[in-house]
């Protein structure tokens, strides 16, 4: 297998792990009618206290334990990240708010609130000490020296086939658990599912509040595993959350969709970096550009295509960003 082919599964693997969280998170909360476009916050606020919390553990204490301190990160960002989720819970589902600019705002504040405080906490260092980066960016024994196939497949931390395992599991909570499918009845037809004696607005709340969990994940991975344990202020997080949203749309609001279509992203996105290599010429600045558009792009194609075949199972939430009157109903 060639190296630059190896190089390029390596790099678009973790990628699209991080968007594959937050795009878990989305259709988790899409599925009940809400449309947040928080998510880059989100996962800028899990990141960051999935960070701070293994950073403060491991100077604090003289002998950090390992799997305390993955836990620890774990615990501290979905519930950060929770937070987040319901703050916009509150404001969109209790108080009615528009769903875009509670979204939006809440990707400024989730976005503010980490640099500031993550700059805060750091006092001029860069990167927690060996132990937490090396438990999240562990890889499978024995396996993962397999030759190339052991590299690409099993080559990467915890995190990643957690993301995968979560996707199959939301499959299956979607389409054959009973609150799986009164959270569906509840972002197709609210006033139907109300009526019927479901919970909408508990269903909201949940459902908002755990997908943002799973989102803030996405930031923690990120952090920890991908940027090696450093904090950094240059925007990346929100960039990838971004893409997380614009996965659910390609996704057509399907878990198991997610995961190849991560992956595809990821490789999409890295595909300017390794083209030269894979095809033996260099390629000038403008077409790199052009290239790193490719994710929003298909996402644009799939979008088109899904609308004017108007197959319902490919089509988002009937009552998608809309709030809910009862006494409408």
């Amino acid at each position: 297998m060639n190296s630059t082919l190896i190089a390029w599964i390596l790099r678009a693997v973790p990628f699209g792990t991080i968007i594959m969280y937050g795009a878990l998170g989305e259709i988790v909360t899409e599925k009940s009618g809400n449309l947040n476009l928080g998510v880059p916050g989100i996962m800028y606020l899990g990141g960051f206290a999935g960070f701070a919390s293994a950073y403060l553990y491991e100077n604090a204490v003289a002998e950090p334990n390992y799997l305390l301190c993955v836990l620890l990160a774990l615990v501290c960002a979905f519930l950060a990240a929770m937070a987040g989720g319901l703050i916009y819970s509150f404001l969109t589902i209790t108080l009615r708010a528009n769903q875009n600019v509670t979204g939006l705002a809440l990707t400024t504040f989730g976005m503010g609130v980490a640099n500031f405080f993550g700059v805060f906490i750091l006092n001029g260092r860069t990167a927690t000490q060996s132990l937490v980066y090396r438990a999240f960016q562990t890889k499978m024994p024995v396996l993962s020296g397999l030759g190339a196939l052991g590299q690409t497949v099993f080559g990467y931390g915890f995190m990643v086939y957690a993301a995968i395992a979560l996707a199959v599991a939301l499959h299956f909570f979607f389409t054959r658990t009973r609150a799986g499918l009164n959270l569906r009845a509840v972002g197709e037809n609210p006033a139907t599912a109300d009526a019927a004696g479901v919970s909408v607005a508990r269903y909201k709340y949940l459902a908002t509040c755990l997908g943002a969990g799973i989102s803030g994940l996405g930031g923690l991975y990120y952090v920890l595993d991908y940027n090696q344990g450093i904090w950094a202020t240059t925007g990346q997080i929100e960039a990838l959350g971004w893409l997380a949203v614009a996965l659910v749309i390609f996704t057509t609001w399907k878990p198991l969709n997610a995961i190849w279509g991560s992956y595809l992203f990821g490789a999409l996105y890295w595909l300017y970096q390794f083209m030269p290599s894979l095809l033996g010429w260099s390629l000038p600045g403008y077409v790199t550009d052009l290239i790193q558009m490719l994710p929003y792009v298909v996402t644009i194609i799939v979008l088109v295509v899904t609308s004017l075949h108007k197959r319902r199972e490919n089509q988002p939430p009937a009552s998608l960003g809309l709030a809910y009157f009862r006494e409408e109903r």
